[in-house]
């Protein structure tokens, strides 16, 4: 017997012995050199023989459950303050030692391309990942899958930050873990799982998108592309059939072969499938303990902005309630500024996502960084993430860990009519408001026939006045209301005012469905 032959033979009869005889099995989320959540109950869980009991300890504490008739088992380990490294045993039938793991803050990093964007391809990312050397973070990156139905499993392992290990990992989700391992002083657990280019309703279950009649056209439309799909194949068999022939009747006139028909896409192998990444890449890794989550995701929603009023917000509770750990802390990005500036106020599919964004701190144990200062016109992936990242770890300190900073920039709240200009009142304002220039720019007015002016706009104490000339009675007034604004209103902390608008008036995007 050949040797790879010989190697083959022996892993298969391995597995045929570990089928057989019901070896305590864990997901790949589970493993050495983790982080385990501090402060919280921790589920461990696997697989083992029906009926067969499983013992996890720590130290002294040991904590004991029975494996169901499809065999799985799950212990909730005593909660625990940060620190390690700890070793955790895991025993039944066969005996698993997980080493090296520690005990902090742990953090899903969940989005499309700019939560994808690598430290690599980040901004100065040569002396970034130089000094990316912090024993007390690590990092979990989930292979990308789609999945019609929730998986168990991904096929992954935790590793310890070095160079080598952070230069294809989110650069958004490294830099906000630095941030906060230097401010907390506990270690932090990173666990990567995006998709470029991908709609917030692949991240959320299929049953959460059942049970709103607004989606139902775009679960209607999935419906009809996998219903349609057998047909497809069935005519792509025999285009293939009548090509093979055409290619050689080409071969044998010495002609050159027509191109070969590609196979149709399977719709349910499609990243923007409903639920479909929710299944794949983020229901292996529940019940694990997490402190929350961070987002940035968006664009690939805008042009239906108005609908993610709704899904944004509903795919959060969706997440909350799959995880089975309560209203865990979810921080996301506002979308950064990007394209062409306008020099005239104009309606914004871009603008209307951002609202829709902002909205959503309606919503408790939220936060959001505003990037609206830091994008690139050309580029929708600007390279800056150290910022994003510090933005999102400020306001995991101050609404996950309860710090007295200033985390947030200038948020609208209301408005004054007053004559003939509008005063805006805002939170968020910290120790002031701040012009980053010689005048406030970005603020646009309006009178009750909606048409939107340039503003000139003050500060004044906590407040903003807007007026122009021309428009005697305003009624309304927006704040960096573009794809790319221009626009410099601050705090004195030198974070950035979200864009806003004061009115309610119907937008480019509403009534608009997705597909």
């Amino acid at each position: 017997m050949q040797p790879r032959a010989r190697v083959a033979a022996v892993l298969c009869i391995l597995c045929a012995w570990s089928f057989l005889h019901g070896d305590v099995t864990l997901p790949a989320v589970i493993g050495d050199h983790m982080v385990v959540q501090r402060d919280m109950h921790v589920p461990i869980w696997g697989k083992a023989e029906p009926g067969e009991d499983v013992t996890v300890t720590v130290g002294a504490a040991a904590a004991t459950a029975k494996a169901g008739a499809d065999g799985t088992w799950i212990v909730r380990l005593a909660p625990m303050p940060a620190g390690g490294p700890i070793e955790i045993g895991v025993k039944g039938k066969n005996e698993i030692v997980l080493r090296d793991v520690l005990v902090g803050d742990v953090w899903v990093c969940s989005g499309q391309s700019n939560m994808q964007w690598t430290v690599g391809g980040s901004a100065n990312a040569a002396e970034e990942i130089a000094k990316a050397v912090h024993p007390g973070i690590r990092l979990f990156s989930v292979p990308r899958v789609v999945a019609v139905e929730p998986l168990d499993d991904v096929k992954a392992s935790w590793a310890l930050l070095s160079p080598e290990t952070v230069r294809d990992f989110s650069a958004v989700g490294y830099f906000f873990g630095r941030d906060l391992y230097a401010a907390m002083g506990v270690p932090v657990g990173l666990i990567h799982s995006s998709w470029g280019g991908t709609p917030a309703e692949s991240w959320t279950t299929r049953a959460t998108l059942e049970a709103y009649p607004e989606y139902r056209p775009l679960l209607e439309y999935w419906n009809k592309r996998v219903a349609e799909y057998p047909e497809a194949v069935q005519r792509h068999e025999k285009a293939v059939a009548a090509w093979e022939e055409a290619a050689a009747k080409a071969k044998a006139e010495n002609k050159e072969a027509p191109p070969k028909p590609g196979p149709p896409g399977n719709p349910q192998g499609d990243a923007w499938y409903p639920g479909g990444l929710w299944n794949g890449m983020l229901a292996p890794l529940a019940p694990f303990a997490i402190q929350g989550a961070i987002w940035y995701q968006g664009e690939s929603n805008a042009d239906r902005a108005y609908q993610y009023r709704l899904l944004f917000p509903a795919m959060i509770r969706d997440w909350r309630q799959m995880w089975g750990q309560g209203d865990f802390s979810f921080f996301f990005v506002q979308l950064a500024n990007f394209r062409a500036v306008n020099d005239k106020p104009v309606e914004s599919d871009w603008a209307e996502l951002r609202e829709a964004q902002l909205m959503t701190l309606a919503l408790p144990k939220t936060g959001m960084a505003v990037a609206i200062d830091i994008g690139e016109a050309g580029d929708i992936h600007p390279r800056n993430k150290q910022d994003v990242g510090r933005r999102l770890a400020l306001a995991a300190q101050a609404v996950a860990h309860g710090k007295d900073i200033v985390y947030s920039g200038p948020l609208y709240q209301h408005m004054k009519v007053e004559g003939g200009a509008i005063r805006l009142f805002f939170t968020h304002t910290g120790s002031g408001l701040l012009c980053k220039g010689d005048a406030l720019k970005g603020f646009a007015i309006a009178g009750a026939d909606r048409s939107f002016q340039w503003a000139d706009a003050r500060i004044d104490g906590a407040t903003v006045v807007v007026s122009a000339q021309g428009i005697a009675n305003p009624v309304a007034v927006r704040y960096a209301w573009s794809i790319n604004p221009v626009c410099n209103l601050f705090n004195k902390e030198g974070l950035p005012a979200s864009p806003f608008r004061t009115d309610n008036w119907p937008g480019v995007t509403a009534g608009k469905q997705s597909r």
